[in-house]
């Protein structure tokens, strides 16, 4: 008798069981995902505060970020900024270091979920390029105040590693270091007025 494969798929608190190898739309649920980033710490928790920096608040912020960039972009790019990073609800949050040791590996299994993400939500599979230029613009952008703010980097460094942001894009801007359950909310708030929108 053959082995038994290894298991590659999650119970999510939804009672969705989501095959990683194989993932469909139908097993995609916001609120797990909510959960999920809410939970997960960017700089592999390596930043200042009484709580981590989540991917949650990140993709709110990129999501922000990219509302300025792109003041006449229709709503349903806004919806894709927030889930830029929702794979990351099953996967985590790889520091790029990481992701380059692993090789193409772990962008084939990122491509996988984002796709299913994208299809549950009404969102096509494979996002134009601009689109997908744009959300990375924001997503440096979040990065650099990141950084600086609260991953201990200097502005110089920051400079370097992420690009130097226009400061007006910055204005009023914070980053905030709050509850899980909070952020959790405030994710699921957003994606429900985004998807109202549509």
């Amino acid at each position: 008798m053959p082995p038994k494969p290894p298991r590659a798929w999650q119970r999510m608190l939804s009672g969705r069981r989501l095959d990683l190898l194989d993932p469909t739309p139908v097993d995609v649920e916001i609120e797990d995902i909510a959960h999920g980033l809410a939970f997960v710490a960017r700089w592999n928790g390596q930043t200042i505060g009484d709580f981590a920096y989540s991917v949650a608040e990140h993709s709110l912020l990129v999501e922000t970020i990219y509302g300025r960039l792109n003041p006449k972009a229709p709503v349903r790019w806004h919806l894709a900024a927030l889930l830029h990073d929702a794979p990351e609800y099953v996967i985590g949050d790889m520091i790029s270091p990481v992701k380059n040791a692993v090789g193409p590996s772990y962008g084939e299994l990122d491509q996988r979920l984002t796709a299913a993400i994208h299809i549950r939500f009404g969102l096509p599979a494979t996002l134009p390029k601009t689109v997908k230029a744009q959300i990375k613009k924001a997503d440096r952008i979040s990065a650099w105040m990141e950084a600086v703010e609260i991953a201990g980097f200097s502005r110089e460094e920051a400079d370097r590693l992420f690009g130097k942001p226009d400061q007006r894009l910055l204005d009023g801007l914070s980053i905030r270091l709050r509850p899980p359950v909070e952020v959790r909310k405030d994710y699921v708030t957003r994606h429900a007025n985004l998807l109202a929108q549509l």
